[in-house]
C-alpha cells in the first residue's frame, strides 16, 4: 500500500537559527498519526513546509501520490489544515468566514457547517473579534473538517477547547478515520494523542527521535516491577536477564527496573514462587521524556 503522506529528509534552514533537519516519516490511509514534541521542537515548521506556507530547504513531501511542495489546486482541495497559530478575519462573523473558505474551494457547505457548529456548540452569527479563544478554535476546526478532506493536518487542534468539546472532537476524528481519511495530529499534550493515534513520531530540537507504534514504544520503555515472594530470593540469576537495568532486594521483595516485555523475568519469578506482581506501566509522557533525553542527537 502506498502511504498517503510520505516525507523524506525534509529540512528547513533559517541560517544560524535552528529549523528542521532530515525529517522522514510516512502515514497510511485511515491512520491517525501523532506528531509529538515539546514547544519549539519543529512540529509547526514541518507542517508549514508540507503545505507550502514556507519553502523547504531540501527534501520531499508527497501527499496522495502528488508532490506537495509543488501543490496543485486539486491537491489542496483534498486537504484540511488547521494551523497552530490560527488567524481569522476579526470583523467577519463565523458564518462569513466559513462561507468564504467554502467559496475558495468552490463548494456549497452550509449544511456541513451548520452540523459541525451545532456539535461544537459555537454561535456562527457573532463576529470573530467577539469570540473567546476556544470559540475561535472551533471555527478553525470546522473549516478543516467541513469539506470532508482525504487528509487532515491538525496543528495543536484542541488548544483552548473545553473537555466536552474535546470529546466531540475525538468523535469527529474517529469518523474521519472510519471513512479512510488520513490524519496527522501535532501536539505537545501527550495524553490526548495516547488514545487517539495508531502511531507516533517524536521530534526534538528539529530532528526526528523515533517513529513507531505506541505499543512498540511501550515494549521498549523502562518500567518498574515489584515482585513479592514468601521467602528471600537470590538475585544472581535475575541480574543476568536481558533488558534488566536494575534489581534491588528488600527482604522478600525484588524491585526490578526492566526494559521490554519482561517475559523471562516473570518466568523466573514464577519458578521462584512469586505471590504478587506489582508493575508500573509506563505512560506516553514517560516514554517521550526518556526518548528525548536519550536519543536526541547532541
Amino acid at each position: 500500500m502506498t502511504p498517503t503522506i510520505e516525507i523524506e529528509k525534509l529540512s528547513k534552514s533559517y541560517g544560524k537559527s535552528r529549523g528542521i533537519e532530515d525529517i522522514s516519516f510516512s502515514v497510511n490511509a485511515g491512520e491517525v498519526f501523532g506528531f509529538l514534541g515539546p514547544n519549539g521542537a519543529g512540529k509547526t515548521t514541518t507542517i508549514r513546509a508540507m503545505v507550502g506556507l514556507i519553502k523547504a530547504t531540501s527534501g520531499s513531501v508527497r501527499i496522495l501520490g502528488q508532490d506537495a511542495l509543488q501543490t496543485s489546486e486539486e491537491l489542496r482541495s483534498r486537504i484540511g489544515y488547521l494551523p497552530g497559530a490560527l488567524t481569522l478575519y476579526p470583523t467577519l462573523t463565523g458564518w462569513e468566514v466559513l462561507r468564504f473558505f467554502a467559496t475558495m474551494r468552490d463548494r456549497h457547505l452550509d449544511k456541513e457547517i451548520s452540523e459541525y457548529a451545532e456539535r461544537l456548540n459555537v454561535d456562527l452569527n457573532r463576529k470573530i473579534h467577539d469570540l473567546s479563544k476556544g470559540n475561535r478554535q472551533k471555527i478553525g476546526v470546522i473549516q478543516a473538517f467541513m469539506h470532508h478532506p482525504d487528509v487532515l493536518l491538525l496543528d495543536e487542534p484542541t488548544s483552548g477547547l473545553d473537555p466536552v468539546v474535546q470529546k466531540e472532537f475525538e468523535i469527529m476524528l474517529a469518523e474521519t478515520k472510519s471513512r479512510g481519511a488520513t490524519v496527522l495530529l501535532s501536539s505537545h499534550v501527550l495524553s490526548e494523542v495516547e488514545h487517539l493515534a495508531d502511531r507516533v513520531a517524536i521530534i526534538s530540537e528539529g530532528r526526528m527521535v523515533v517513529s513507531e507504534r505506541i505499543s512498540v514504544l511501550r515494549d521498549r520503555a523502562v518500567r518498574k516491577i515489584e515482585l513479592t515472594f514468601d521467602h528471600v530470593v537470590a538475585t544472581d540469576k535475575y541480574q543476568a536477564l536481558v533488558g534488566l537495568k536494575e534489581v534491588a532486594q528488600r527482604g522478600n521483595k525484588l524491585i526490578c527496573v526492566m526494559a521490554g516485555k519482561g517475559t523471562e523475568l516473570f518466568r523466573l519469578a514464577v519458578e521462584d514462587g512469586v505471590i504478587s506482581i506489582d508493575t508500573h506501566e509506563t505512560s506516553l509522557d514517560e516514554i517521550f521524556l526518556s526518548l528525548v533525553k536519550v536519543e536526541t542527537p547532541q
